[in-house]
């Protein structure tokens, strides 16, 4: 049954660019892969980061930056953002799962905010004017990326290979560990488990997967901008997470398709986007505290 329903996903994913605009599709599937990225590290290892958007971003400059000035091709640069991003998150993930709970949040803000200064003020990131024309190229020589089909399709097989990932890390002996720590960090310690070394490890995979996303949006919109790095763009990914449904594999994606969507329909209402948005999280909060997909789920369960 959830194979027939992973196989049903999959087959909307692939019509799904001829009834919708592809670029609104892939931004979906960034967001959707970042956010499922942020929901490994706060949905099953229970750490709350406020810093994500340092791999976002910093992984869609580094790609950006690459391929533009280095002629590197695009599976490359993807590898080069990708790469950033894991050894950022292990610098990031070493100085703050010392601690815990609030502190574990706010140290992460500190550090995402340092990496947010470093790259509006360094030469090759284009300061607050971006990296702009960034482009896209013929993946393996061969795959025209500057078409939008090509693009698209590229942008899904990333994005289901990163859930794939995700899925079989969450379901792996490594998960359990992870659930346990979760729910009970001082029994996990007191069976021999070295804690801070899985936290590191969940830490530095999270990481990468969401430098993958960001060097992908920096592919699909040809820009590396501030706003990928910004402590805002933080916030929103844990909206995302909250909004979907914490600690299930798809939630996330269904939060960011939901925010991604809104946005780009209510931009007629110029800065009271982010007031709407905000109101309709409250409510969303309010009426399904287990997330649009943890509530689903719930409902499922108490059907059978």
């Amino acid at each position: 049954m959830q194979t027939a329903g992973y196989a049903l996903l999959l087959l909307v994913g692939l019509v799904a660019p001829f009834g919708v605009y592809p670029i609104l599709l892939m931004k979906c599937l960034c967001f959707g892969l970042f956010a499922c990225a942020f929901n490994l590290l706060l949905g099953y290892a229970g750490l709350l980061s406020f810093g994500h958007a340092a791999f976002l971003g910093m992984a869609g400059y580094i790609c950006g930056y690459t391929i533009q000035s280095m002629n590197f091709t695009p599976e490359f640069g993807l590898l080069a953002g990708t790469g950033t991003a894991a050894l950022l998150g292990l610098v990031i993930g070493y100085l703050a799962i010392r601690r815990s709970g609030i502190y574990f949040a706010m140290i992460t803000l500190a550090l995402a905010q340092i990496v947010y200064f470093f790259c509006l003020k360094a030469q090759f990131t284009g300061a607050e004017d971006g990296l702009q024309g960034v482009p896209r190229g013929h993946l393996f020589g061969v795959i025209d990326l500057s078409q939008p089909l090509p693009m698209y399709y590229t942008v899904l097989a990333i994005f289901v290979g990163g859930v794939w990932l995700i899925h079989r890390t969450v379901h792996s002996p490594f998960g359990q560990i992870l659930k346990s720590i979760r729910d009970n960090e001082p029994r996990a310690i007191s069976l021999g488990y070295d804690v801070d070394r899985f936290k590191l490890v969940a830490f530095v995979l999270s990481a990468a997967l969401s430098g993958l996303a960001g060097a992908t949006k920096t592919l699909v919109f040809q820009l590396a901008s501030l706003t990928d790095v910004h402590w805002h763009q933080s916030g929103e990914v844990v909206l995302m997470t909250l909004l979907g449904g914490l600690g299930t594999i798809f939630g996330p994606v269904v939060g960011a398709i939901v925010l991604v969507l809104l946005q780009d329909w209510l931009t007629g209402f110029g800065s009271w986007v982010v007031v709407l948005t905000g109101c309709i999280f409250i409510v969303c909060v309010l009426a399904f505290r287990r997330g649009i997909l943890g509530e689903l789920l719930a409902l499922k369960a108490r059907m059978l």
